[in-house]
C-alpha cells in the first residue's frame, strides 16, 4: 500500500511539472514581439567617424645638457622648473686639476718663447758669420732648423694651453638654450665621469608654450590621416576639458609588434597657458570622415541576431559576422564584405531581415547607403529580459512535498 502511494505521488509530480513547463512555453510563445524586443527608429543624423590612439605630451625641443669633462659637482645654480637663459651658469665642477693644467701649459709657453728667442739670435749670428765665411753652410742650416723647431714648440705649447683652458671652461656648465629646467640629475658632491659618453646633467625644455604629442596609429587607420588634420584630445589632469591640435608629421618608419603594424604620428599643440605638462598621457581622436543629414541605424541593430530560427533570413541563408546574409556556398575563410549588414524589422507580427549597405560609423550609429530601410522604420536593437516568475504570474508553481 505504501509502495502504491509513492508511485502515485511520483506520477502526480511528473504530470504537474510537465504541465508547468507546457504552460510556461505557451506563455512565452504568446508574448508579442512588441514586448519581447527592443526597438529604435532609423533616422536622419550627422555621422562623424573618428580614429583614436593614446600618446605622450613632450616639448618640441628638449635639450640634454651634459659635460665634456669629469669632476665633482662643486656648485648648483639652478633647480627644477627654473627659467634659464642661453649661456647662464647651471653648475660648476671642481676645477683644481684643470686650473693646474692651464698654469702648467702657460709656463710651457713661456719656456718655448724663451727658446725661440735664443734660436732666432743664434740664427742671426750664424748668418753674419757665414757671410764673412767664418762658419760653414752646415752650421747655418742647423741654426735655421733650430729656430724652426723652437717656433713649432711654441705653437705646440700654445695649443696645449688652449686645450687646458677649454677644459677649465668646461668645468662651468652653461645652458645652451633659453627655456625651463624640467630635470636635474646631479647633486652637490656627486662625481660625474665623461670617459666614454657624455653624462646628462640637466634637461631643458626650450619652449613649453608649444608642445607635441607622440602617438601611433594602426595601418588600417593611417590611410585616412593627413598632415594638417584637426585633432582633439583629452588628458587625465583635465577630464572635463578638450584640447585641440594639428597633425604635424606622419613618420614613414613602421613599428611591428606581434604582427601589428603601427605608424608614429606627431601632433602639434599650442599651450599658451602652460597647463599641459611634459609626460602627460593624451587620448587623441582624429575625425577622418563626416556625413551630414544621412540615414543612420543604431550600431546595436547591426549586431542583433534573433534567437528563434523563424526570425532568420529566408532561403536558408545565414547572416555573416557583420550582418550581411551569407549564401550556402560561401566559405567561412573568405573575407566578409565590410560595407553591408542586416537589421531586423517587425512585419506582419514577425521579424523580417532587411539587408542594408553601410558607410561610415561612429560609436553610436552607422550610415545606411543603400537597401530597403527608410527613415522612421523601427529596427530591433535587442531582446527584453523576461521578468522573474511569481506564483500568480506563472499560474503553476512547483511546491516541494
Amino acid at each position: 500500500m505504501k509502495l502504491f502511494s509513492l508511485r502515485t505521488l511520483l506520477i502526480v509530480s511528473l504530470v504537474l511539472a510537465a504541465g508547468a513547463g507546457w504552460f510556461a512555453w505557451r506563455q512565452n510563445a504568446a508574448q508579442s514581439p512588441e514586448q519581447r524586443y527592443k526597438f529604435q527608429e532609423a533616422g536622419v543624423a550627422d555621422v562623424v567617424q573618428n580614429v583614436s590612439a593614446n600618446g605622450t605630451l613632450s616639448p618640441v625641443t628638449l635639450v640634454n645638457v651634459g659635460t665634456q669633462v669629469s669632476g665633482t659637482v662643486k656648485k648648483l645654480h639652478v633647480d627644477f622648473n627654473d627659467v634659464v637663459k642661453a649661456g647662464q651658469v647651471l653648475a660648476e665642477l671642481d676645477d683644481a686639476l684643470y686650473t693646474a693644467a692651464a698654469k702648467q701649459s702657460e709656463a710651457n709657453i713661456a719656456s718655448a718663447s724663451a727658446s725661440l728667442d735664443l734660436a732666432r739670435a743664434n740664427e742671426a749670428r750664424i748668418r753674419t758669420l757665414f757671410a764673412d765665411e767664418y762658419v760653414s753652410r752646415q752650421e747655418l742650416d742647423q741654426a735655421v732648423q733650430a729656430k724652426k723647431a723652437a717656433e713649432a714648440a711654441l705653437r705646440l705649447a700654445r695649443a696645449q694651453n688652449d686645450r687646458d683652458r677649454a677644459n677649465l671652461g668646461y668645468a662651468v656648465i652653461r645652458s645652451p638654450v633659453s627655456g625651463v629646467v624640467v630635470d636635474r640629475q646631479i647633486d652637490v658632491g656627486q662625481t660625474v665621469a665623461a670617459s666614454f659618453q657624455t653624462p646628462v646633467l640637466f634637461k631643458i625644455a626650450q619652449d613649453l608654450t608649444r608642445m607635441q604629442i607622440y602617438t601611433s596609429f594602426a595601418e588600417a587607420d593611417i590611410g585616412n590621416i593627413r598632415v594638417g588634420q584637426a585633432v582633439r584630445f583629452n588628458v587625465d589632469a583635465f577630464p572635463n576639458r578638450s584640447f585641440n591640435g594639428t597633425v604635424k608629421q606622419i613618420r614613414l618608419n613602421p613599428t611591428t609588434t606581434q604582427n601589428v603594424v603601427t605608424y608614429n604620428v606627431v601632433v602639434e599643440v599650442e599651450n599658451p597657458d602652460q597647463q599641459l605638462l611634459p609626460g602627460m598621457t593624451a587620448y587623441v581622436s582624429i575625425a577622418v570622415a563626416e556625413k551630414k543629414e544621412v540615414l543612420t541605424v543604431p550600431n546595436a541593430a547591426l549586431r542583433f541576431r534573433p534567437s528563434t530560427p523563424a526570425a532568420k533570413p529566408e532561403g536558408g541563408r545565414e547572416a555573416n559576422g557583420n550582418g550581411a546574409p551569407r549564401g550556402d556556398g560561401e566559405k567561412r575563410g573568405k573575407r566578409r564584405d565590410a560595407g553591408s549588414g542586416t537589421v531586423y524589422v517587425l512585419a506582419d507580427g514577425r521579424l523580417k531581415a532587411v539587408s542594408v549597405a553601410t558607410g561610415i560609423t561612429d560609436s553610436r550609429a552607422t550610415e545606411v547607403t543603400g537597401g530597403e530601410l527608410k527613415a522612421g522604420d523601427r529596427v530591433v536593437v535587442g531582446e527584453n529580459m523576461p521578468a522573474p516568475e511569481t506564483g500568480s504570474a506563472s499560474g503553476v508553481r512547483m511546491r516541494m512535498f
